[in-house]
């Protein structure tokens, strides 16, 4: 007799009892995750923020860092799948594919440069507002009141933020990066940079009333980001594509009930590569 994974018998009886899946829909830049199990709820995520330059971080935002790109939905074959294509204004096309199942959304991204010049890409931010979901959405000026739901882990602990030491100096404030193994430190976000190194690339918060998970990882990743519109970001790398060169890059944004070594298993399994023995240094 052939036995299932137990994550796969999870998801098949939580659809047997008749779960939906989430629910992806495209607002403009905007893209659209409403839960079934909870109407009236949803998280919005700037898909996509930016393409980025290197040398990004002691850099003039807009003059400096950002790539203008624009992007067009596709039609899709595949029924609840979103496609859409960008185009770099240095030429490169980037094809994205997003899916859900009843807790997570899966991002398949291939980015390919077509012309005889290497691009400057280096990263892209998704960035994914959590106000609501943290129970902080509200005309409150203070945009760091949502940070105790937030964490990463350190020390291979969920760590609440701000871990301390939090950085507080740099061109731009506030906020809070991570960069990601093996990235350099002049290639991350202008916000202040933490001395601290986490312990994986997941990233995330726990819902008002504490009783949800939302995380989100990236491979290959470029960092960690607590920014300023109560949002979380794992930006993903590109590295700079090479002529006729293609990067694959894959994500996850889960939203799970609240048990961390769950999630923490679901993500070594989505992402050995960021495992302590393989990661890139």
């Amino acid at each position: 007799m052939r036995f299932l994974p137990s994550s796969l018998l999870l998801l098949l009886s939580i659809t047997a009892f008749g779960a939906e899946p989430l629910q992806l829909a495209r607002d403009g830049h905007w893209l659209i995750i409403r839960n079934p199990q909870t109407p009236g709820t949803e998280i919005r995520v700037n898909y996509l923020e930016a393409y980025c330059r290197a040398g990004s971080s002691d850099a003039d935002w807009v003059k400096q860092t950002v790539i203008p790109h624009t992007s067009r939905q596709l039609p899709s074959e595949q029924p609840g799948v979103l496609r859409q294509v960008d185009t770099l204004a240095d030429g490169v096309i980037v094809e994205h594919a997003i899916s859900a199942t009843v807790d997570e959304v899966t991002f398949r991204v291939t980015a390919r440069n077509p012309t005889p010049q290497r691009s400057d890409a280096h990263w892209a931010q998704s960035c994914v507002r959590l106000g609501a979901f943290t129970g902080f959405e509200s005309t409150s000026p203070d945009l760091d009141d949502y940070l105790p739901k937030c964490f990463i882990f350190l020390d291979g602990k969920l760590t609440r933020m701000p871990a301390k030491p939090w950085a507080t100096q740099a061109r731009y404030t506030p906020g809070q990066v991570w960069g990601a193994p093996g990235v350099p430190r002049d290639d991350l976000n202008p916000r202040p940079i933490s001395t601290l190194q986490p312990s994986n690339g997941l990233i995330g918060c726990f819902s008002a009333d504490e009783t949800q998970i939302f995380a989100t990882a990236w491979e290959p990743y470029q960092e960690l980001f607590q920014g300023v519109a109560r949002c979380l970001h794992s930006d993903f790398r590109l590295g700079g594509l090479s002529p006729g060169g293609t990067r694959e890059v894959r994500g996850k944004i889960y939203l799970v009930s609240n048990d961390v070594p769950a999630l923490l298993a679901r993500y070594s399994r989505d992402f050995p590569e960021h495992r302590p023995d393989r990661i890139r240094k």
